[in-house]
């Protein structure tokens, strides 16, 4: 996760996270991306079921039972592991995570114990009274989903009528008070819709937009053929460095991310080094800090059924199950399946193993390399860095 609007505009230093000593368990949420111990940010599953049936969808939900998911006493239980562990921050997501019935009590349980709580929904079961029941529980932020909008959306989300209840998920959570924000999805389905987003969460007033580079997971893996092509993706990302950058000097609050490429950061770090050059060593010094991609480090994933996964897209990954050993203990082992994840550098083949940014961007998105190759150690298909760019050689 990179957070565009910050490191652009400068509202972030090394300062600031020296200042909590780069703790996970001291720092503020908007510093965890810098902490060095790096206790990973937990996103869970908590069921499978969901009432869309979305293009990209990672978890290929449907509205339908799935047997097996962690029972009430489970999910409280692991929540008090995760606490016990550190874990900073846990995400609540599915399928369509309020469609659990238990759900706002394990938030609460979340909350009670110490933790930060983020809802990940699509936001068309928020109706005004749901809405003050989330704020209830204790949930810190609620990221909603919009893929375009009107049919756009529709379309992409498998169900009319769909957009209007998501904007109404949006305007029902801040009426509750609640942080809110975008989370948008970008593939060569919905690229001209990029405009659009932003200016609906300028002008619903959202907290954040995240804009996320496809995963070739779930349903996501069935339509990779139509994500854009690297020179493409180059282009968007600029475009998002660019209107983030309108709108902070616009002085617009909304804070601009994106997520799951990590190839992002090389990218604003140029931007920087030509607009900026006076803060390119800081810029480039958080961004280390950073490390790129997290999967198996400062992210985990625990399914509906308990199993423990590097990060929420590598479900064929399973590194072991709360329901037979606690979660810090499935964490911290010398797993074989995990090692590989963790390894600084990671030993990777091609262009990746190649890259003189390794240390900003560790490997992309390991999920999309295994997609498109069968192999772990390939280049990530998304990366979208010239060839010279991968192979110039360090300036002495």
């Amino acid at each position: 996760m990179l957070s565009v609007t910050r490191l652009l505009a400068g509202t972030v230093g090394p300062a600031d996270a020296i200042r909590y000593g780069r703790s996970t368990a001291r720092s503020p949420a908007h510093l965890l991306h810098f902490s060095e111990d790096k206790k990973p940010v937990v996103v869970w599953n908590a069921t499978q079921r969901c009432n869309l049936h979305c293009a990209h969808c990672y978890s290929d939900s449907k509205d339908r039972e799935y047997p097996g998911e962690l029972t009430t006493a489970e999910g409280r239980h692991l929540i008090g592991e995760l606490a016990d562990f550190g874990v900073p921050t846990v995400l609540f997501s599915g399928g369509e995570p309020l469609m659990r019935p238990d759900l706002l009590e394990l938030a609460a349980a979340a909350r009670d114990a110490g933790m930060r709580t983020v809802l990940s929904t699509n936001g068309t079961l928020l109706d005004e009274a749901a809405g003050r029941d989330v704020a209830a529980a204790g949930f810190s932020y609620v990221g909603i989903s919009i893929d375009g909008i009107g049919a756009r959306h529709d379309k992409l989300r498998g169900k009319k009528g769909a957009f209007e209840a998501s904007l109404g998920g949006i305007r029902a959570a801040q009426a509750a008070g609640l942080r809110t924000g975008v989370r948008y999805t970008i593939h060569g389905l919905n690229r001209s819709e990029l405009g659009s987003i932003f200016e609906l969460a300028e002008r619903e007033g959202v907290n954040r937009l995240c804009v996320y580079h496809l995963a070739y997971a779930g349903r996501g893996e069935k339509i990779s053929k139509y994500d854009l092509e690297p020179a493409e993706t180059r282009e968007v990302v600029e475009e998002i460095f660019d209107r983030a950058e309108d709108l902070a000097r616009r002085g617009v609050d909304i804070e601009v991310l994106t997520v799951d490429n990590p190839v992002d950061n090389v990218l604003l770090l140029k931007r920087i080094e030509r607009t900026q050059p006076e803060r390119a060593a800081e810029v480039e010094r958080l961004l280390r800090w950073n490390g790129g991609n997290q999967s198996g480090i400062a992210v985990a994933s625990i399914d509906p059924r308990g199993r423990v996964h590097p990060d929420q897209f590598s479900w064929d990954v399973t590194v072991g199950n709360v329901r037979e050993r606690p979660f810090g203990e499935i964490w911290t082992d010398a797993n074989p399946l995990l090692e590989p994840y963790r390894r600084r550098p990671r030993e990777l083949r091609g262009r990746c193993g190649e890259c003189r940014f390794q240390d900003l961007c560790n490997g992309g998105l390991r999920v999309r390399a295994v997609s498109a190759t069968g192999d772990f150690t390939a280049s990530d298909p998304a990366c979208y860095l010239t060839d010279d760019e991968v192979l110039e050689a360090v300036a002495v």
